[in-house]
């Protein structure tokens, strides 16, 4: 949505284009998308949560092996010991 403020034209918080008719050409357009870095941060901190939850999930399947392995070697001690008791 434009906002026409005598030969301005608002098309994005904080950026003002001034010009015949106030419209933007696509090389302003272009160039201040290049140049934008708003939203940059939310990028890397996604990227960065990304590698996290990638890195724990390979974490909990390397390690659900050895979990099983110890309560089955638990559950076998487990039961030797009933039935000696027993």
């Amino acid at each position: 949505m434009f906002l026409w403020l005598t030969g301005f034209a608002i098309l994005a918080p904080g950026v003002l284009y001034r010009g015949q008719g106030a419209e933007p050409t696509m090389r302003t357009l272009l160039h201040n998308f290049v140049k934008d870095e708003q939203g940059q941060d939310l990028i890397e901190y996604t990227l960065l949560l990304a590698f996290v939850c990638l890195a724990s999930a390979a974490l909990f399947i390397s390690a659900g092996g050895s979990v099983g392995g110890i309560w089955s070697a638990t559950n076998s001690r487990l039961a030797a010991a009933n039935t000696s008791a027993s």
